[in-house]
């Protein structure tokens, strides 16, 4: 069987040959090799150990099982089980979300169909899609709207309507024939979309969208809508005008014309003092002035950014082009894609205004204030340039759900915010305590890394601080003052825990909260990500190493077995101080040993 990485890398070769087409990608399925791959890639997961409506999970994982599912796939009696229907709480709301959980054989061919996707398609999607990609994040996405978006007078604020629940089954197996012209991988799909769920026992056919928690879901979301990248790509050729400069507006040009005419006076005029003062008003006229009329008809530009379902539209132009932008938006989406545009969260907005957008408001500056350039004129440097910031109930959120402040009022009834102990954490050892909050604090400046008010975590970090303090001083039955007397280290606060190393000191977060202008993903790389998977320890090659990891005999029926949790071990049997010695989720083993871990 040949090597997945080199199967992969042929069809990335031709993924951008629109007219070549793809043939006999189905007998990749009866390859051992991708399950291989597709086991490593699932095993990751947290989820990986849930089990599916037929109750199995990653446990018990081995060659005759993928030889099993090969089979079954090779005679075409395969049929995925329905997805386990689960409801899970969303973030501070009472509401709840489904979840589909597939069962783990239909996990790993959902895998195996993604990487094989993933290789066609993923070198093929817009720049301007951000989201469920390689080496893209919702911070690719947000620094593309602060280089792209400069100078836009109106954004659209677009939102799809239940997006993955609408995707219509027929025109997603069209998008696919379009390259693929193999009827037993369309016939797999098929099935894979049809699956449906269970639901207390009741199954449900599913008539739209992705796969209820598939792996394929999301390679299959942005096939489907690369369809709006590519109406759009078309769309910003008709709009944007030929123009390449905007014009330079009469009341502009009358200001630095006076201002030239001051300039000339102040070097003739005997009253230089006179000079100077009408000097300096007419530079604040000029400086005052825009450059540019707010409507140029001979000058429109449109730009695009899409993450997920999630997408907007910036617009240099005039209110009723952006009107005219949103209704063809919305036209082409129930003509073409029969999807439907949120009435509610899909809105014009002046570009003055915070958008909301990933997490994050942003919004394209006014300001007028002026700094020198290099050759040393006065010049607006931030005036309609898109700025990025942290919204204020973001932070303010999440000290709530953490639990970490109580509002107090003061004898004048002006309301304060007051650092509380968190009860949960203080059972908890000393270092784990203090990293749970550095965690907290690191996580949240990681997010909001490149708003340019991300100062204002300082307060974040503030109200966690005391919080911390607190904890402590109620774990010991003590007073800060007293924790901080004893904890103090050259200023900073710690605690001392031992490792293998010995001595070691964790010290609470102190770090700054400066901006930065990079993603976590600088390198924003089109390539699969199915180069990750051969490394020495990974489970395929333990699988195949046909050497059982507890008594070390030989066997070509390894089977693997998993955990969910390490904390959960408590090192009783052999096997689970193995693990815990290993650090490790998984074991390879022997029949015997197998059954032994089970008992």
């Amino acid at each position: 069987m040949r090597n997945p990485l080199h199967v992969l890398k042929s069809l990335e070769e031709q993924s951008c040959n629109k007219e070549y087409r793809y043939e006999r990608l189905y007998r990749n399925l009866y390859n051992p090799e991708f399950y291989l791959l597709a086991y490593n890639n699932i095993a990751k997961s947290q989820g990986s150990m849930t089990a599916g409506a037929d109750g199995k999970t990653l446990d018990d994982m081995s060659m005759a099982r993928i030889d099993k599912i090969i089979s079954a796939l090779k005679d075409h009696s395969y049929q995925p089980n329905p997805a386990r229907r689960e409801y899970i709480p969303k973030k501070n709301s009472d509401k709840k979300r489904p979840l589909g959980i597939p069962s783990t054989d239909d996990k790993l061919i959902q895998e195996v169909v993604r990487i094989i996707l993933e290789a066609i398609y993923e070198p093929t999607f817009s720049d301007k899609s951000h989201g469920f990609r390689p080496k893209r994040s919702c911070h690719t996405a947000l620094l593309s709207v602060k280089a792209n978006f400069n100078g836009a007078k109106w954004i659209i604020e677009g939102d799809i309507k239940a997006c993955f629940d609408s995707f219509d089954h027929h025109i997603l197996i069209d998008i696919l024939r379009r390259r693929i012209q193999d009827e037993y991988f369309i016939s797999l799909m098929w099935k894979l979309l049809k699956t449906g769920y269970m639901e207390q026992w009741v199954y449900h056919t599913t008539y739209s969208g992705t796969p209820q928690g598939s792996g394929a879901s999301p390679i299959l979301a942005n096939i489907y809508l690369s369809e709006l990248d590519t109406f759009m790509e078309n769309y910003k050729l008709d709009f944007d005008t030929e123009n390449k400069k905007r014009s330079i507006s009469k009341a502009y040009n009358k200001a630095r014309g006076k201002l030239e005419k001051c300039k000339r006076l102040l070097k003739q005029s005997d009253d230089h003092k006179a000079a100077v003062k009408n000097f300096k008003i007419a530079q604040q006229r000029r400086n005052k002035t825009p450059s540019y009329d707010a409507i140029d008809p001979v000058y429109k530009r449109i730009q695009y950014n899409r993450y997920c379902d999630d997408f907007v539209v910036g617009i240099i132009g005039s209110k009723v082009d952006a009107e005219k932008v949103k209704q063809d938006i919305k036209v082409f989406l129930q003509n073409e894609l029969k999807l439907t545009l949120s009435e509610e969260k899909t809105k014009v907005t002046h570009s003055g205004d915070l958008i909301r957008y990933l997490g994050y408001d942003f919004t394209v500056s006014r300001s007028k204030d002026a700094k020198r350039n290099q050759s040393g004129g006065l010049q607006r440097y931030w005036y309609g340039r898109a700025k990025l910031y942290v919204p204020h109930e973001k932070w303010a959120g999440k000290l709530q759900e953490y639990k970490a402040f109580k509002v107090v009022k003061d004898v004048n009834g002006k309301e304060k915010w007051k650092s509380t102990h968190r009860g949960s954490l203080m059972n908890r050892e000393d270092i784990e305590i203090i990293s749970k909050y550095n965690s907290e604090i690191r996580g949240i400046h990681n997010f909001y890394r490149l708003a340019a008010n991300v100062s204002v975590l300082n307060n974040f970090k503030f109200i966690m601080e005391g919080s911390m303090l607190k904890t402590f001083a109620a774990k010991y039955n003590s007073s800060v003052s007293k924790i901080k007397g004893s904890r103090m280290e050259n200023g900073m606060f710690g605690v001392e825990y031992y490792n293998k190393a010995g001595r070691q000191r964790c010290e609470f977060y102190h770090k700054s909260f400066s901006q930065k202008e990079e993603a976590y993903f600088e390198d924003v790389d089109t390539l699969p990500n199915f180069r990750r998977y051969d490394k020495p320890n990974s489970l395929a090659k333990r699988l195949k190493n046909c050497v059982c990891e507890c008594c070390g005999a030989t066997t070509d029926n390894l089977r693997m077995h998993h955990v969910k949790r390490l904390k959960d071990l408590t090192g009783k049997s052999e096997f689970e101080f193995m693990m815990m010695e290993k650090r490790r989720k998984s074991l390879a083993l022997c029949p015997g040993c197998f059954t032994k871990a089970h008992d």
